[in-house]
């Protein structure tokens, strides 16, 4: 097997030499010690891939829930809650160690999701002291179990329209909690089928008749292992995948909990039933309240990455040890990953994947500094949750994308369900659909950009979006955008002035980002005007959102893409010279341009690509596989994904 030269080198190239430790040290980052902690957890506990398969569907469940306290019991999982309760006090850790931990079951990563950071996020950023010292402690071990119960039957996006009531009833100064209706159900919920003994319930506040928006309650839904009075709770069943996770509905009858149920941080009603609330607008309020559990989709989408590594990983093994038909007069077959189409097929990707990496890398340091109050100030928050939206979209859709052409790359081996990539695909699917829907997500970012994080910002629903951008002047908007700030640079840059896209080299950093850059702009200046014309004939303005809802989308994506680039190069100019910063080089290019590649009709039709420049393109991304090529084995082995993760004998050796 060669793994260290390939004979379709450009001639005249000088290999870049790569040390795998150090870039295993560069992708691990700040938080190496604590990714190592939960790879040493994940071999520990590697039986349970194959518990999934052989074990009955309770006694998995079973396992997962043992494996989730166990690993509590390390610290892996408790590392964003303060000290003073048991925990690590480090945000930005708790969110390296869960996208270590998607190397391996996704069941024991989503249950373990679901304990820590949807019930224990709720707790620790919606509830205040009282409840802090009541259920922390008990929490963070996993002795206490629980669930978050946001979901409905009918509700799933639209959060503010949900149907479970809570009414205040000031004689016994306790909340009525009452499902109204089957749309009103609590659905999908994780952990309420068999281990949960506490929800955090998202309902309705009324008091004294007024209601007063979404509020979050603590609300027991079994007591001693048994579903308490007024409970009634049914198991989801088998699912597509995570058949770990004890997802089940809830209905309340008329549930009583005390007055101190309420999770007040942002509200709270006085035992005479006088409801108080530090922020006045409700809607306001209302975004506030779920912009604290926003480390949820940041979890989310670090797990799809690190997902799409493991399927890497096996699928680039493969095709290092797999031969196949004699390629010349020696006889020998050749090797998958020596065809130029193999090579297409999977060294974007790993180029795709280095890029996301390091885009998680920024959007985790921006979560940390926001919720460890160094960076505090509401527009931080704002671009927080714009980015965190964009990049769980880009992320999760990456892993279903990656893992499915893995799969094919690896031919009828892959199949075979001991080479992970059915558990990979069944498991990691609903990624693109749970904490938040991605083409809802991508709304959230055009939003931002079309409103540039305005004070206005939680205030508008999509007909307020659309009444706030037509109220400007289209310049006003454009005006307004970071990318028009950054591209008004372009000349001082790149030569050629108008002509800057036809004579930067394709593989200056600074032309890479100018497209991105440009096409975003773009793309943005004509949501703006279309919602403005449709707005000038009259139309009504949820009319107008719909109709430019695919270029909302277009524009959304345009903009992570920007972001997800501009992270690989910052990356880059950190790196001391050598071999590595060489080959992430390559990489980089090869990110830039394959995602040039795949839009250029786009870049041909607005005047930004000439068909000779575009045939370039291809030119040089094939030319930047072939570079890649003699460095992938040692490129996926940085991922550090532990070889007990990747089960897959036949595939990896």
């Amino acid at each position: 097997m060669s793994t260290d030269r390939t004979p379709t080198a450009p001639a005249g190239y000088v290999q870049p030499e790569l040390d795998v430790r150090a870039l295993t040290e560069v992708l691990d980052g700040e938080y190496a010690e604590v990714r190592e902690l939960v790879r040493t957890n994940l071999v520990t506990y590697a039986s349970v891939l194959e518990d999934a398969e052989e074990l009955g569907f309770d006694a998995y469940r079973e396992r997962v829930r043992d494996i989730v306290v166990e690993t509590a019991a390390t610290g892996q999982t408790g590392m964003g809650f303060p000290k003073r309760y048991g925990g690590g006090g480090d945000v930005g850790a708790s969110i390296a160690a869960f996208e270590t931990a998607a190397f391996g079951d996704l069941s024991v990563l989503v249950k373990t999701g679901v304990q820590f950071g949807l019930f224990g996020g709720a707790i620790l950023h919606l509830g205040t002291e009282r409840h802090h010292d009541t259920y922390l402690p008990d929490l963070i071990t996993g002795k206490l179990m629980g669930c978050f119960a946001m979901t409905e039957t009918g509700h799933g996006s639209n959060v503010q329209a949900l149907g479970t009531v809570a009414r205040y009833d000031a004689a016994a100064q306790e909340f009525v909690i009452t499902t109204e209706g089957d749309q009103a159900r609590k659905d999908y919920i994780g952990n309420a089928a068999r281990h949960g003994e506490l929800a955090v319930v998202f309902a309705q506040l009324e008091v004294g008749g007024e209601t007063e928006g979404v509020h979050a309650f603590v609300v027991p839904i079994r007591s001693g292992g048994e579903v308490v009075p007024g409970v009634h709770i049914e198991d989801d069943g088998r699912k597509m995948g995570l058949n770990g996770v004890d997802n089940g509905r809830i209905r309340f009858d008329g549930v009583r909990v005390p007055r101190e149920a309420l999770l007040n941080r942002f509200a709270d009603v006085t035992p005479e039933g006088v409801y108080k609330s530090t922020i006045d607008n409700p809607d306001r309020r209302f975004f506030t309240m779920l912009g604290t559990l926003v480390q949820g989709r940041v979890s989310v989408g670090g797990a799809g990455v690190n997902a799409a590594k493991v399927a890497l990983t096996i699928a680039t093994k493969y095709a290092l040890r797999r031969r196949q038909f004699a390629a010349g007069s020696q006889g020998e077959e050749q090797l998958l990953l020596d065809y130029g189409l193999h090579q297409r097929r999977l060294l974007p990707l790993i180029a795709q994947t280095y890029a996301l990496h390091f885009a998680q890398d920024v959007l985790r340091a921006q979560l940390h500094n926001v919720f460890s109050g160094l960076e505090d100030d509401p527009q931080a928050r704002r671009r927080l949750e714009a980015r965190a939206a964009g990049t769980k979209a880009l992320g999760t859709w990456h892993a279903t994308r990656v893992i499915q052409e893995c799969r094919e790359a690896c031919g009828g081996a892959g199949y075979l369900a001991v080479n992970r990539f059915a558990a990979l695909k069944a498991d990691s699917d609903i990624f693109t659909t749970f904490e938040g829907d991605n083409h809802v997500l991508l709304q959230l970012v055009a939003k931002g950009l079309l409103t540039d994080y305005a004070s206005e910002f939680e205030d508008l629903d999509q007909l307020g979006m659309v009444r706030y951008v037509t109220g400007l002047a289209v310049e006003t908007v454009i005006e307004k955008t970071s990318a028009h700030k950054l591209l008004e640079r372009v000349r001082d840059l790149l030569p050629g002035g108008d002509e800057w896209d036809q004579e930067a080299g394709l593989l200056d950093s600074e032309y890479q980002l100018a497209m991105f850059r440009y096409r975003e702009e773009h793309m943005l200046a004509g949501v703006a005007r279309r919602l403005k014309a449709g707005v000038d004939r009259k139309g009504d303005p949820g009319a107008v959102f719909s109709e430019v809802q695919d270029h909302v989308i277009a524009v959304a994506h345009a903009h992570v893409e920007r972001l997800v680039l501009e992270a690989f190069v910052e990356k880059m100019r950190t790196l001391p010279e050598g071999g590595n910063k060489v080959a992430l080089g390559l990489l980089c290019d090869l990110y830039a341009l394959s995602t040039i590649e795949a839009d250029r009709a786009w870049f041909m039709e607005h005047g930004r690509l000439t068909v000779q420049r575009s045939k370039a393109i291809t030119r040089e991304v094939t030319d930047l596989c072939r570079k890649v090529r003699p460095l992938a084995g040692g490129l996926v082995d940085a991922w550090g994904v532990p070889a007990a993760m990747l089960r897959a004998p036949d595939l990896v050796g």
